[in-house]
């Protein structure tokens, strides 16, 4: 059996590969024509309609999509919200004579307050409402383990969980089909059916396109181990090739792949970009059949538009993604030929989906008149006001006050924490002294928004939840000197996203990514002296890590554990510790080069 470093090491070196293809495509192609012969009948168009990475964000969450202003700058637009993904919808749909709606995975969990104090069950309420048909299984679908899932699909109010289900509506369930082809179950079968079809047109004319869904292998590595109890997780692209036949076998014309799965290009943002593109779903790529048509990916928060590169040089495969937090649309056209039963030709194109302007760490990001302004779908904007107003008792309570915006980095920049992944970090340090912590360590990828107090530099319980969403238990654990170096090296290891630790107050480390990958960590200091490789240290995580999560797996064979609160009655507790804190300003993590 293929161990857990010898898959990732495996997939590195075809990722080094389909990387090498890459370079020789560096302006991404958005519209793949295939060729065919003479066919008397006219191609039937189908538009897919796509996004990924969800995450509960009913509400437009702060945040923008960089995109090119046409004057070789990049301009900040304000989007997202689910009135306005809506509308964005309609108006998308009323560009083609069919339309499938669909998402790669990721739509509930780690949510803001508004639908997380709900179980996501106002999450899956807008899903209904604008007309999302299917979607992948994301690792976050598993937050509050299957059996839950399940019922988010099915319906009902059976209690599972520690909160309390159906608190304003009975929840009748998804009216969209999950679908999970490599989500083994104990007996073999798959938790979710792997794949569908959907039929368009009539007669000579009629079309079928059939959709496989699936979360990446990885998925272990980012979940709580009971929530997954039982269940395994397949090779994506095994599991994509024995699906392909039985879907052509059903008449399929045309294949999508949903999988939580994706990559990132590099360079200035450009939302239909796809230069440099990287990423762990190349491995998965180069090995699909001939068969596939269009794979829509998530899972990194990323946009772009790619041809990637195959095994047949002919037909390349159109990639994409949407970012996240449905600030974004994919919206993917196909034309098919009901004769040939084959794809003719493809394109694809991010729109944003710009809503209200708001004010970022940076100060004021205003709307954009380069971009479409979309109005919000008023049914859905007053069911999601609903769960809003029934959230405020929580959201708006303050908990203390900041000296100003604190950041989790922008850009290259996001995977160190920023400013605000050393304030959280030192909140956990302060919150479990009582174990013995010396040491803290935040997973800049946990940070799920920024801290922007109000005028008087109020921060609410709304406020911090959006940045900390997980509710993840502290877990204090002795680790050596040489163990911290070695975990510090996994966030440079080249498996992955790069992911650099944010540590607590007094601990700084540099890193050299020109040196080879295990030594890429050059000089560690605690209270400015240099680590001690031998010395034991208190250090405090969340649970998240402690199990392994984000490939930081040297956490889970630390010693003497001690659970403590929450990151986020840490952080809370952090925020009550003082009249007004000051955000972290010193850098902690720094680049000694290259």
């Amino acid at each position: 059996m293929m161990t857990g470093i010898s898959r990732r090491a495996a997939a590195l070196t075809a990722l080094f590969a389909w990387a090498a293809l890459l370079s020789g495509c560096a302006a991404p192609a958005s519209h793949s024509p295939i060729t065919s012969g003479p066919n008397p009948v006219t191609p039937v168009e189908v538009g897919v309609l796509a996004f990924n990475d969800f995450h509960g964000n009913l509400e437009p969450p702060r945040q923008s999509v960089g995109a090119p202003d046409g004057q070789g700058n990049t301009v900040q637009v304000p989007a997202g919200g689910a009135a306005w993904l809506a509308s964005a919808l309609d108006v998308l749909r009323a560009r083609h004579p069919y339309s499938l709606t669909v998402s790669a995975g990721d739509t509930i969990s780690a949510s803001p307050l508004a639908s997380s104090l709900f179980l996501d069950e106002p999450t899956i309420g807008v899903m209904n409402r604008i007309g999302l048909d299917f979607s992948a299984v994301g690792n976050h679908e598993f937050d509050r383990g299957q059996q839950e899932l399940l019922r988010l699909q099915a319906g009902g109010c059976a209690k599972l969980v520690a909160r309390e289900p159906c608190q304003l509506e009975r929840f009748a369930g998804a009216q969209f089909r999950y679908l999970a082809a490599s989500t083994r179950t104990a007996s073999g079968g798959t938790l979710f059916p792997a794949s569908a079809m959907r039929r368009f047109g009539q007669g000579a004319r009629q079309v079928r396109i059939g959709v496989i869904g699936l979360t990446l292998r990885g998925t272990p590595l980012l979940v709580t181990p009971s929530g997954i109890a039982g269940l395994t997780f397949a090779d994506e692209a095994d599991t994509i090739n024995a699906e392909v036949p039985k879907l052509k076998a059903q008449g399929a014309d045309a294949i999508i792949v949903l999988i939580h799965q994706g990559g990132k290009a590099s360079g200035a943002p450009d939302p239909n970009g796809c230069n440099g593109f990287a990423g762990e779903i190349l491995p998965v790529i180069s090995r699909l059949s001939p068969g596939v048509d269009v794979v829509v990916s998530g899972h990194t928060h990323a946009d772009y538009i790619c041809d990637v590169p195959t095994s047949d040089p002919a037909h390349p495969m159109l990639l994409t993604s949407a970012g996240q937090y449905g600030k974004e649309l994919t919206e993917i056209t196909l034309m098919i030929d009901p004769a040939t039963h084959r794809v003719t030709a493809r394109s694809a194109r991010n729109h944003i989906v710009q809503s209200l302007p708001f004010t970022s760490a940076k100060g004021p990001v205003a709307a954009s008149p380069l971009f479409p302004q979309y109005a919000p779908r008023q049914d859905v904007a007053a069911y999601v006001q609903r769960y809003v107003d029934a959230s405020k008792a929580f959201a708006t309570r303050p908990v203390g006050k900041l000296s100003g915006p604190a950041g989790k980095g922008e850009g290259l920049a996001a995977n160190t924490g920023g400013t605000l992944g050393n304030l959280i970090a030192d909140a956990q340090l302060a919150a479990t002294r009582g174990s013995g912590a010396q040491i803290a360590f935040m997973n800049p990828f946990g940070i799920r928004a920024q801290i922007v107090p109000a005028a008087d530099g109020t921060v609410t319980f709304g406020d911090i939840y959006l940045a900390q969403p997980f509710g993840s238990a502290t877990v204090t654990e002795t680790m050596t000197g040489a163990e911290i170096k070695a975990v510090l090296e996994q966030g440079f290891d080249d498996i992955g996203p790069e992911q650099a630790l944010a540590p607590s107050a007094g601990f700084v480390y540099r890193f050299d990514r020109r040196q080879p990958v295990g030594s890429r960590i050059v000089a560690i200091t605690l209270g400015g002296k240099p680590l001690d490789p031998a010395a034991r240290y208190r250090v405090t995580i969340n649970g998240f890590l402690a199990l392994g999560g984000d490939g930081f797996s040297v956490f889970t064979g630390a010693h003497e554990a001690v659970t403590g609160p929450t990151d986020i009655e840490a952080l809370e507790g952090y925020f009550r510790s003082a009249p007004r804190l000051d955000v972290p300003q010193e850098e902690r993590v720094l680049n000694a080069g290259g």
